[in-house]
């Protein structure tokens, strides 16, 4: 049990948005190795280039460590990580496989990470996510590996199940926060 100790000390925050974000950051990190094993097992054997997805993990694992010393700066990361990471591996993989989905939970992040005070930081966040949709969508070129079509079937299949589980566990953890926050001020 020292390891989840460990991780729990490391995720935690006096700060309840600090902390859903260290969460869902952690959460997404534990993910990143069977993302190589779920393309192997549910689109095709050639997963090498996969190896390109961890370059964004020192950053997800860096955002309860930033919040620790600047809350907003650990806030602000997890999103803006997302959005590069998703821009990037759409361009490794192609839009055919549906990473750009992954945008929607990056601005549902981004929309419910900052306080009131805190709104042009959101704004700016949000409007990046939409923007990388908008300004990108079509204008990536060749992907650096082409999968086959039924591999790009199988592909957005898992990336459409993926990025609707992490929706709903960003509402979770986004819920839990509020509730936190709730009782804090009564």
């Amino acid at each position: 049990m020292a390891p989840w100790r460990a991780v729990r000390r490391y995720i935690a925050h006096p700060d309840p948005l600090a902390a859903a974000a260290n969460l869902i950051a952690v959460v997404i990190v534990w993910n990143q190795p069977f993302y190589p094993l779920y393309i192997y097992l549910l689109v095709g054997k050639d997963i090498a280039i996969t190896a390109l997805t961890f370059l964004s993990t020192p950053f997800f694992l860096a955002v309860p460590a930033l919040a620790r010393r600047c809350p907003l700066g650990g806030r602000v990361l997890l999103p803006l990580t997302g959005i590069v990471n998703t821009v990037f591996c759409t361009k490794v993989f192609g839009e055919a496989a549906g990473i750009e989905l992954f945008l929607a939970p990056c601005i549902m992040i981004a929309a419910m990470l900052f306080r009131r005070s805190e709104r042009i930081v959101m704004l700016t966040l949000v409007g990046l996510g939409l923007a990388a949709y908008l300004l990108l969508h079509g204008r990536y070129g060749a992907p650096l590996h082409l999968y086959s079509s039924e591999e790009y079937t199988a592909f957005l299949g898992l990336n459409a199940v993926s990025v609707g589980s992490l929706i709903a566990f960003v509402g979770l953890t986004f819920s839990n926060a509020l509730a936190e926050i709730e009782t804090r001020q009564t």
